[in-house]
């Protein structure tokens, strides 16, 4: 399962790391991925970022290796083909291939979160459709509720389908604490996307604060649980950008 957001900072970190223990909850395996990961800091086991470190450290034991949570670690904290020309490297899509196949092998579900939003690309020459496509992965899109987020979503969902890609659903995620009329804003999403609301998440106080926000999560954790063992590759698989 790949998931995406409507943009960058829609909550689709908080979203992911909240899916993984809400499928943990109902029994499965679950780990998470992120392919490519800029605004990587250094450490002394190597470049390492808190997003990929947050999914890593939601699978809980026995922790998948980092280097296959993120195959792709770049330091500038910019858009993925920048860091990318920076650090000297050409990302491509073989080494992302082989640490998804390591997840699949010891787990029933891998949630692989994308990078930006869903037209942001991965690196030169890779989008999130290669991926979804190359993985074999249904679509989660992650839509932050702020001011603008009916537009944002509404172009994301199509740009998804348009891509050839399956939305398997949305998921509204609080943001904004100062957003007006957001019970109305989610009626509109409703209405205007083609596909169902998995789950509402509200703001995290702290990123300790997550795992309490799987319960609201119950239903994509449901719909992953369905999806036929045959729409991706080995277990099944849900990504997120």
């Amino acid at each position: 399962m790949l998931v995406t957001g409507t943009d960058t900072g829609a909550g689709k970190s908080v979203a992911s790391v909240a899916l993984l223990h809400a499928l943990r909850a109902r029994g499965l395996r679950a780990v998470g991925m992120k392919p490519v990961a800029a605004g990587c800091r250094s450490t002394p086991q190597g470049l390492r970022n808190d997003d990929a470190l947050a999914l890593q450290a939601a699978a809980g034991d026995p922790r998948p290796a980092y280097g296959d949570v993120n195959p792709w670690a770049l330091e500038a904290a910019t858009a993925p083909q920048l860091a990318a020309r920076s650090a000297g490297v050409r990302v491509s899509m073989p080494p992302i291939r082989a640490a998804y196949a390591g997840l699949a092998a010891g787990a029933d579900v891998v949630v692989v979160e994308g990078a930006g939003g869903w037209l942001s690309p991965l690196a030169d020459g890779i989008e999130h459709a290669d991926l979804a496509h190359a993985l074999g992965l249904p679509v989660i899109l992650v839509a932050g509720l702020r001011l603008g987020c009916l537009n944002h979503a509404r172009l994301t969902a199509r740009a998804i389908t348009a891509d050839g890609c399956r939305l398997l659903g949305w998921i509204g995620c609080a943001v904004d604490p100062a957003f007006e009329r957001r019970d109305d804003y989610l009626a509109l999403l409703g209405s205007a996307l083609d596909a169902p609301c998995l789950g509402v998440v509200p703001r995290a106080a702290r990123p300790a604060g997550i795992p309490a926000l799987a319960p609201h999560l119950a239903a994509a954790a449901a719909a992953a649980a369905q999806v036929p063992a045959g729409d991706a590759p080995g277990p099944r698989g849900f990504c997120a950008p």
